[in-house]
């Protein structure tokens, strides 16, 4: 018996390493680019992340997607100013998940840096889609925690008034813990609604933006502004670039 043990264990040390075999769904999932879907270590390596981090055009696919919704009937920005951005993020248990964003081809490079550093950090980002998935509805994506950018809509509380998100230069991170906040004869209005819980900025949660941290760093350090020290509203999800005229 003695002999057939150590017998087994020879032969498991000499025995070559056979290469673990790709997961295929992931795989697929990476050249596809099925945005939310998670992924491990191992499968974006063996996809090459020389094929991540990406500013692309709007292919004919994801204008798709986008037409009559984010990119509305009568937008005025042509659509050579967008680009679409291939991502990694990781959630708040650590999972990596692919991740998409359309934005102004102006900020694509910051962003992408931005992010990166973000997923290398594990600082968590719940879910990173277009809104488009949401049919552009903004309160629909924050109620998800959707992290997004281009959105052709007025901003917050306007009825004229483009938001910069018309623009893709304004970036909404984990929006339903860092909702907008804004007191309103006597009310506190709070977007989304089912952001209320999270005003509080004195109590602990996952995924909250604090001046000082990692994203809020990264952010102001590219030239973006965070919504979160506005004085009139309390934006905390929101980080913008005023592009140069």
């Amino acid at each position: 018996m003695k002999f057939l043990f150590i017998l087994s264990l020879l032969l498991t040390i000499l025995s070559p390493t056979l290469p673990q075999q790709p997961d295929q769904r992931e795989m697929d999932a990476l050249r596809q680019w099925r945005a939310a879907e998670v992924v491990s270590q191992r499968s974006v390596e063996l996809f090459g992340e020389e094929k991540i981090w990406l500013a692309e055009p709007i292919s004919e696919q994801v204008f798709a997607r986008m037409k009559g919704l984010s990119y509305k009937e009568g937008c005025r920005l042509p659509l050579d100013s967008l680009r679409y951005l291939k991502l990694l993020h990781r959630d708040a248990e650590g999972r990596i998940c692919l991740g998409e964003m359309v934005c102004h081809r102006a900020v694509s490079e910051s962003l992408i840096a931005i992010f990166k550093e973000l997923y290398e950090a594990r600082y968590p980002i719940e879910r990173m889609v277009l809104i488009d998935n949401y049919g552009a509805d903004d309160e629909l994506s924050m109620r998800a925690n959707n992290t997004s950018a281009f959105n052709y809509r007025l901003a917050a509380g306007s009825a004229t008034v483009l938001s910069s998100h018309s623009m893709g230069t304004a970036v909404d991170i984990n929006p339903l813990y860092n909702p907008y906040v804004k007191e309103r004869e006597g009310r506190t209005i709070v977007e989304p609604s089912t952001g209320r819980e999270y005003v509080d900025r004195t109590k602990s949660f996952p995924y909250k933006i604090v001046s000082g941290d990692l994203c809020h760093r990264l952010m102001l350090r590219h030239g973006f502004e965070w919504g979160g020290s506005w004085r009139s509203v309390k934006d905390y999800q929101h980080f913008e670039k005023r592009l140069k005229k």
